[in-house]
Order: C-alpha cells, then structure tokens, then sequence
C-alpha cells in the first residue's frame, strides 16, 4: 500500500503503463514544431492535452466483479476512484441503441459489454459470450478476452470474433 493512500482508502481504477520503452511511439495527432510561430499556436501548450500510459485494466475488472449489484453503487465507487469518468462507459452502454456484446479495449483486448438491466442492476449483455468462444483474428498478437489470455488459437477459419457455440 502507498503511503500517500490513507487508510481504508482504496487504489484507482486506473495504472499508469511505461511510456518511455523504446520502440514505444504514442503520437498526439499534431506536432510542437508544426503549432510553432502560428497565433492559435504561440496561445496553447506544446502539449496535445492527450494523457498517455494510462491503463484502465482495473476499472474493466472491477466492473465485470460487480455484475449482478445496483448500478448506482458500482458507478458511485467507480467515480471516486478514476481521474475521469469516461472510460466506464467504453465498457456500461448508456443506451440500448449502444450496447455491444464484445468491446475492444485495446489492439487485442476484449471484454463483455455491460449495461444497466430495468431494475437497475449492472449486466452483461450476451452473457453466453465466454473466453472459449473468442477467437483470435490474426496470428501475431496475443489475445485476451476479460483479462485473461484467449486459449483459443488463430486458423484461418476462425474469423469471426464470437464463435458460434
């Protein structure tokens, strides 16, 4: 436990990743030098107002852990643990027209879509959807579905994401 955290205080929702690694690029969409001399330039920071290297693996977790509890306890801890509330909603669709039964995270993570069921419970979407039924969609990369490592291993025929059962 940090000692900055005080007791009984929990730790967020959020890691920060390595962002200096070599071979790492996280670009910001315009360069310092091309912002540079201009007058709308010469007024902002050479900064994009992007943050890099954060990880929210542990606000998934945590939301997949509280499936089946009311939704307005799990968004209020939620909150309170995050530096941004966005990022629960790329998992919690907000509304029906927007649910997914598997979200992509990440280049090759995927997690069960969650949404608020009518009694105001947190729920998955399609919860038939399991980790045996992922399947890779190309051979380089290593694919996880909720956080763990697709078994699952990628042939030609596998391209669908969701297997059928």
């Amino acid at each position: 436990m940090s000692k900055s955290r005080q007791r009984g205080e929990k730790s967020p929702l959020y890691r920060k990743v390595n962002t200096r690694t070599h071979g790492v690029h996280h670009g910001s969409g315009l360069r310092a030098a091309d912002e540079r001399g201009t007058k709308s330039g010469a007024q902002r920071s050479m900064h994009s107002g992007q943050r890099h290297g954060l990880d929210y693996t542990p606000l998934f977790r945590f939301l997949l852990s509280r499936v089946g509890t009311p939704w307005d306890s799990v968004y209020a801890e939620a909150v309170s643990r995050l530096d941004k509330p966005e990022p629960i909603f790329w998992l919690v669709a907000e509304h029906p027209e927007d649910r997914r039964d598997v979200v992509r995270t990440g280049e090759s993570s995927y997690y069960n879509g969650l949404f608020v069921d009518g009694g105001g419970l947190l729920a998955i979407v399609d919860p038939t959807i399991t980790i045996e039924r992922i399947a890779p969609q190309c051979p380089c990369c290593t694919h996880s579905f909720n956080g763990k490592t697709v078994p699952r291993k990628f042939t030609e025929h596998s391209l669908p994401l969701v297997a059928p059962n």
